[in-house]
This record gives structure tokens, C-alpha cells and sequence, in this order.
């Protein structure tokens, strides 16, 4: 009985020892394919299994339980990964446990629903979200104007908007290329749709549909939104009741007294900007840093902050990265000036020469918003017609990474904050 005991405690411990989980490092050098990585958990995630994300541990790692089906699917997709015993992942955990270290461990407990703000058809440009999020092989849905006035983001955790204008001035390509088939028919298509949906003005419309993207961040959704989604979208909000659009949008001139109307207490992130009411002008206000771009492209770059992963939990998961340096790239909205955001602004890039931040984040009711500025990371002037990139060039992209911490960001469990 004595050595029949022994062998059983003797198998007990090898199998307690040799219990294995799948670590997904992501720190430079170490992972294949960052971007698919993200992929990879989010996969998980959906087949109701944990993930655990190991927030400034190796470049932000994902740790989960060792199935067969999520090696064979690391391996199909290219993704890099460690098997660990048990033992070696609960050494880690202790490590970051340590209030010392700037680490932290996040449960990832259910895939978030996910929907992109965008119109039926090609549009001329290309949009990083929704690129990413197929090279990942997250899916999505598409929502645009019919669905969201019908209420239908209530179905969704997650919201991205990207290069539209919410100001009903068809992001101010009239001088460019108002003669240009794809522009006659954006403005022909949206002005029915606004009438269709019981709005005079296309400007009426894109301002109902803000309104109602307001409403589901105040109702706990999370919203991320890139490029003149951002800066568009609280210009709009701001302008609630006032007309900035002049007559070759919408038929009529622009109130000349529109400035001075603006409500500022109305946006997510800015303040105190000022319009630019010339239509010609392919800018919609003060806000955008573009013009202030004027270096080489190879000195064009921000750094993200280091927050505190047991304290600031939210940015830290934001801003999990294999490096702390990004690479500029521009957009019609490439950054905004410091000056003009909000003093309860989470600020998380910045170029700090030029003034201008390019990652900010905040609260809005029980939900919760992130802009990025510019519209490629790995495109540094993506023009109208351009093709769109082929992310097989750039399977590690830190600047795409920003936008994939945005899609995992929901499915953290939450946790009460730290006082």
C-alpha cells in the first residue's frame, strides 16, 4: 500500500508539472506574426476558452490553456508560440504579481461583437480597421446610416468609425474632385438615403448619427475611431443647430455666425477650436496637426506613455506594444493639437515637438472612446486611389497593434478601480 501511494503521489505531481499552457509572446524578435497573434486570441476567446493577457510582460503575451486545436491554429496562421507547464506559468504570474514590477495579468473572458461604421460599395480609399481586422481574421460587422438611426448598435460592443465626415460636407473633396464619378455618386446616394431616413439635410443626418454614437458610448459601448472620424465627429456635435455648411453641400450658405455657436460642452475630446469655414479648404477646423508635418518622414514619429499596469489598467492595455517609438503617418486628421483637447483627456501618444497628441482616450458615461489619428500606419500618405496595403509586408506593424488593443480591450473582465 506504502509504494502504491507513493506512485500515485509521484503521478499526480508529474501531471501537475507537465499541465502545459500556450504562451503567445509579443516582444520584438520573438513573434512571427503580431498582428495575426491578436487574431489568435480573439479566436479563443470565441470558442469560450480564457485568455489571459500578460499586460508589459514580453510585449503584452497571451497565456491560455494548452489545447491541441490552438497549436494547430497558431501554426496555420503563422503566429509563434511556447508550450510551459503549469509550473513555468504560475512563476510568471508570481513575477508580475510583484508590486515592484509594471506588470499586470488581464482576463480576457468573452470576444467582443464588433461593428464597422461604413457605407455599402468601393469607396477610394481604404479603411486600416477593417484591413486589419480581416488580416487577423476577426469578423466583424458592417453598420452605416439606416442601421445606426434604427437603433441597430445596441446589438454591438464595439463601434469603429474612420475616414468619414460627420459635418455633411463629404470630407471637403468638392474642389479636388467634384467632377469625379465616385464623388457625384457618394453625394447623390447620401442625399436620398437622408431623405429616405426623414432628414432635409445630409448635414441633419450625419448629425443624427453622431447623436446616436453618443448614446451608445454613454450606454457602456466602446467606440474607436481613426483619422476625420474623430475631429468630424465632434465638430458635428459641437454644431448641433447651426449650419457650417456651405451651399455646395447642402444648397444654402453656411451661417456666418457659426463660430460663435459652437457648443463645445457637446464633444467627446475637443475644445476652443475654430472652423475653417473656407469650403475650398480640404481642413475642417484647428484641431488637425497635419500642417505641422513639414519634417522628413523619417523623422516623423510619436511615442506612446508607460502607465502604471496595476493602476491605470485601461491605457495599459491600450498601449501594448514591442516598442514605445512609432512611426508618423498622415491622414486628412493625422493628430490633434494638445491646445484643443479636453483637460479629462487621456493623452497616450504625443509628438511632443510638435504639440500635438495622436492617441487619446476617454470616459463618457458608463462607456468608454479611443481617437487615433492618421489614416495608415504602414502607409506614411495614403491618397485617393490608393492601393490599399498589404498587411503580408507588415505582420508586425506597432502602429496597427494600437488599433488591435482597441478590439481586445472589451473582452477584459472588469475590475473595481483602485482608490
Amino acid at each position: 500500500m506504502k509504494k502504491l501511494l507513493i506512485v500515485t503521489i509521484f503521478i499526480f505531481c508529474c501531471q501537475l508539472y507537465w499541465a502545459s499552457k500556450i504562451l503567445i509572446p509579443m516582444d520584438e524578435g520573438e513573434q512571427n506574426n503580431h498582428l495575426k497573434a491578436y487574431g489568435i486570441a480573439f479566436w479563443v476567446l470565441q470558442n469560450d476558452i480564457e485568455v489571459e493577457w500578460l499586460l508589459n510582460y514580453r510585449g503584452g503575451s497571451f497565456l491560455m490553456d494548452n489545447y491541441s486545436s490552438i497549436e494547430e491554429e497558431c501554426i496555420i496562421r503563422g503566429v509563434s508560440y511556447e508550450v510551459i507547464a503549469d509550473v513555468q506559468s504560475n512563476q510568471i504570474k508570481a513575477a508580475i504579481s510583484d508590486p515592484e514590477i509594471n506588470q499586470e495579468v488581464v482576463k480576457l473572458q468573452k470576444a467582443p461583437k464588433i461593428a464597422v461604421y461604413t457605407p455599402d460599395g468601393k469607396q477610394p480609399w481604404d479603411d486600416a480597421v477593417t484591413l486589419v481586422l480581416t488580416y487577423a481574421e476577426i469578423p466583424y460587422d458592417k453598420v452605416y446610416d439606416r442601421e445606426v438611426i434604427g437603433d441597430q448598435l445596441m446589438k454591438y460592443d464595439w463601434l469603429h468609425l474612420h475616414h468619414e465626415d460627420f459635418t455633411g460636407q463629404y470630407g471637403k473633396f468638392f474642389r479636388n474632385y467634384r467632377n469625379a464619378p465616385w464623388y457625384i455618386q457618394q453625394q447623390r446616394d447620401t442625399e436620398a438615403l437622408a431623405k429616405d431616413l426623414g432628414f432635409d439635410k445630409v448635414s441633419q443626418l450625419k448629425l443624427g448619427v453622431a447623436t446616436k454614437i453618443k448614446n451608445f458610448t454613454v450606454g457602456g459601448g466602446f467606440l474607436f475611431t481613426m483619422c476625420s472620424g474623430t475631429d468630424s465627429f465632434d465638430i458635428s456635435l459641437a454644431a448641433k443647430g447651426t449650419d457650417i455648411c456651405d451651399y455646395m453641400y447642402d444648397g444654402d450658405p453656411a451661417d456666418p455666425a457659426s463660430q460663435s455657436k459652437l457648443n463645445y460642452e457637446n464633444t467627446f475630446a475637443f475644445k476652443d477650436f475654430t472652423l475653417v469655414q473656407n469650403p475650398l479648404e480640404y481642413e475642417f477646423s484647428s484641431i488637425d496637426g497635419t500642417l505641422l508635418h513639414n519634417i522628413p518622414e523619417n523623422q516623423d514619429k510619436f511615442s506612446l506613455f508607460e502607465f502604471s499596469a496595476k493602476w491605470d489598467i485601461v491605457p495599459t492595455m491600450l498601449c501594448q506594444n514591442h516598442t514605445q517609438i512609432i512611426k508618423g503617418f498622415m491622414g486628412q486628421t493625422t493628430d490633434f493639437l494638445s491646445s484643443q483637447i479636453k483637460s479629462d483627456v487621456l493623452i497616450m501618444g504625443e509628438n511632443k515637438a510638435l504639440g500635438t497628441a495622436r492617441y487619446i482616450h476617454g470616459d463618457l458615461g458608463k462607456g468608454q472612446w479611443t481617437f487615433y489619428g492618421g489614416h495608415d500606419p504602414e502607409d506614411y500618405k495614403h491618397y485617393v486611389n490608393d492601393p490599399p496595403t498589404d498587411l503580408n509586408l507588415y505582420p508586425n506593424s506597432p502602429g496597427y497593434r494600437l488599433i488591435l488593443n482597441n478590439i481586445l480591450f472589451p473582452a477584459a473582465k472588469k475590475k473595481k478601480q483602485k482608490t
